[in-house]
Formats: C-alpha cells, sequence, structure tokens
C-alpha cells in the first residue's frame, strides 16, 4: 500500500515538473480563450408597476408604511383581485386587497375604502411576516388564514399554494416596481 501510495507521488511530481517546464519554455503557445459576445441588457418589466394610476399612491403609502416591497404587494393584489377596487370574493373579502371587513377593522381601517384597503392588506400582511418569519408562509396565511397555515405546518390546500406560488411569481416579474 506505502509502495502504491509512494510511485503515485512520485508519478505526480514528475508530471508537474514536465508540465511546468513545457509551460516555462520559450515560443509557447498561448491557449485561446473563447470569448463569448455579452448578453444584451434586459429592459427593467417592472419599472412600470401595473397598478391603475387612481390606487398607486395608496400602494406605495402602504409600501412606506410597512417596509414591504411595493412589488410584493402590487403581486398580491393582482392575484388577489386583479386591482379591481371593487372586487368581492365569496367569503366577503373586499377590495383590491381582498381584506375581509372584521379585519380591517382590528387594524381600524375600512376594508371599502380603496386607500384604506390597501393599507390594511399590507398590515396584515406585515403581522403574518412577524408571525411566520417566512414570506411563503405569510402568503399562505393571506390566503388561507394563519390558523389554517400553523395547524398544517405550511399551505394547506393546493388552491393555497398554487396562489403563493402565483404572487411570488409575480413579485419577482415585478422587482423594482416604483
Amino acid at each position: 500500500m506505502r509502495r502504491r501510495l509512494l510511485a503515485l507521488l512520485v508519478v505526480a511530481l514528475i508530471s508537474g515538473t514536465v508540465a511546468g517546464t513545457v509551460a516555462s519554455a520559450k515560443g509557447r503557445i498561448e491557449p485561446r480563450i473563447a470569448r463569448i459576445p455579452a448578453l444584451p441588457a434586459l429592459p427593467e418589466v417592472a419599472d412600470a408597476c401595473p397598478v391603475p394610476s387612481q390606487h398607486r399612491r395608496a400602494f406605495a403609502r402602504a409600501a412606506h408604511d410597512t417596509g414591504l416591497p411595493l412589488a410584493m404587494l402590487v403581486a398580491v393584489g393582482q392575484v388577489e383581485s386583479n386591482l379591481q377596487a371593487n372586487a368581492r370574493s365569496s367569503a366577503d373579502a373586499r377590495g383590491l386587497l381582498q381584506v375581509l371587513p372584521s379585519t380591517a377593522a382590528e387594524l381600524k381601517l375600512d376594508a371599502n375604502r380603496p386607500a384604506s384597503n390597501v393599507l390594511a392588506g399590507a398590515r396584515y400582511l406585515q403581522q403574518l411576516l412577524q408571525r411566520f418569519h417566512s414570506t411563503d408562509l405569510a402568503l399562505a396565511a393571506y390566503n388561507a388564514g394563519p390558523t389554517a397555515v400553523a395547524e398544517a405546518g405550511g399551505a394547506p390546500t393546493v388552491e393555497t399554494l398554487d396562489y403563493v406560488t402565483r404572487v411570488t411569481a409575480l413579485w419577482r416579474e415585478l422587482r423594482g416596481c416604483r
């Protein structure tokens, strides 16, 4: 065993010496380095947030107030209501961020007024982030409720998992949204 290791060591040393000698020899031919052309810069899709102008200030204010990324709030609004202020779900969630009236009332806000609705949704999402310490879990709780997510240890349904995936993908697409 020791002879084999010694033999391998000698071969490695000789190979290294020969390679070093050849590399430093005069008239050495430099290997050509393939040049890969630079990729064209992609335009930022997100510079133009898809927020209707009448609601842009509400989203910007909510993002500033909560410290949440504007792109995240816009993505939630897009998936929740398609950014329609008069949207209403079968569970009675309302407005741009589909906030339940009871949730808005707990936050001392009005789910029926667009600016208040966006702020309520942002504050509620911020609370969920603080509780779950995970964006995916917070988004799942926003969709299915915090109790369902806590009991399931994650997204309780395929529908909720799909919701988290859609919001996250749109959020990434809207990166840099201002």
